[in-house]
C-alpha cells in the first residue's frame, strides 16, 4: 500500500474527516465548519453519498438487495466522481474550505472488506486530489456498537450482512468494522491521517482538528 497522489494546485483546501458510522464525525465537521466561517473564510461541506445524480440510485439498489461487491464499489464510485466534478473541485478553484464527510479512504475500507482488490480500487479513485488534511476519528467497537444502537441503530449494509459475516446482527456489526478498523489502521501512515482518540469529549476533539487547521491557514497554503 502506498500513497501516489501529489499535492493539489486548486486555490482552496481540501479537508477530510474520516472513520467509520457512530463516531462523530457529522459534529466535529458542522463545529469546523462554523469556527471556519467565524474567520471569514468561504467553507463547502461535501457528504458521502450525496450526489443528485446517483444517490438515489444507491438506496434504490439497497432497498431492493442488488449490490454485489463490485456493483456496491462502482455506484460510489460514480457518487464520488460526480460531487468532486459538480462541487468540491468548483469550490476548491474558487477558494473555498471544503470540509468532506469521508472520502477515497472510506471506499478503500470498504471495498477491500468486501472482497475486492486494494489496487483495483484504488485506481478508481487515482483521479481524486490529495487533501490538504485527514482526520481520522477513532471509536473502540464496544463504543462504537452503543453509539450506533443509542441512535440510528443497526444498519444492514453496515453491519456486513451482506458478505455472511454472520447470521446474528450484532456479531456480523462487529466483524465488520472490526475489518474496517484493520484497513484504517494500514493506511493511516501511508496516507498522514491525523488520528484522534474520538471517545474524547466533543470540545476536546474539536479543538485539536482546530490547531491543525489553524497552521494550515497560517501557512499561506490558501490563495
Amino acid at each position: 500500500m502506498e500513497n501516489n497522489r501529489k499535492a493539489h494546485n486548486h486555490k482552496g483546501l481540501l479537508i477530510v474527516i474520516e472513520g467509520t458510522d457512530g463516531s462523530g464525525k457529522s459534529t466535529q465537521i458542522e463545529l469546523l465548519r462554523r469556527w471556519i466561517e467565524d474567520k471569514s473564510y468561504g467553507c463547502m461541506v461535501s457528504e458521502w453519498k450525496t450526489s443528485r445524480l446517483i444517490a438515489n440510485v444507491i438506496d434504490d439498489a439497497k432497498d431492493r438487495n442488488l449490490l454485489n461487491a463490485t456493483t456496491f464499489s462502482l455506484l460510489y464510485a460514480a457518487d464520488f466522481a460526480d460531487r468532486l466534478e459538480n462541487t468540491i473541485i468548483p469550490a476548491l478553484d474558487a477558494g473555498f474550505v471544503v470540509l468532506l464527510d469521508r472520502y477515497t479512504y472510506t471506499a478503500f475500507a470498504r471495498d477491500v472488506v468486501r472482497g475486492l482488490d486494494f489496487e483495483w480500487v484504488k485506481k478508481l479513485y487515482d483521479y481524486a486530489p490529495e487533501p490538504d488534511l485527514i482526520f481520522y476519528l477513532d471509536m473502540p467497537i464496544d463504543i462504537l456498537l452503543k453509539r450506533v444502537i443509542g441512535t440510528t441503530g443497526l444498519d444492514y449494509w453496515e453491519s456486513g450482512r451482506d458478505i455472511g459475516l454472520s447470521t446474528d446482527f450484532y456479531e456480523s456489526f462487529k466483524i465488520y468494522q472490526a475489518k474496517c478498523l484493520e484497513q484504517y489502521n494500514k493506511m493511516k501512515p501511508v496516507y498522514n491521517f491525523v488520528s484522534i482518540d474520538g471517545t474524547l469529549p466533543v470540545e476536546d476533539i474539536h479543538n485539536i482538528m482546530i490547531e491543525h487547521v489553524e497552521k494550515l491557514l497560517e501557512s499561506g497554503k490558501l490563495e
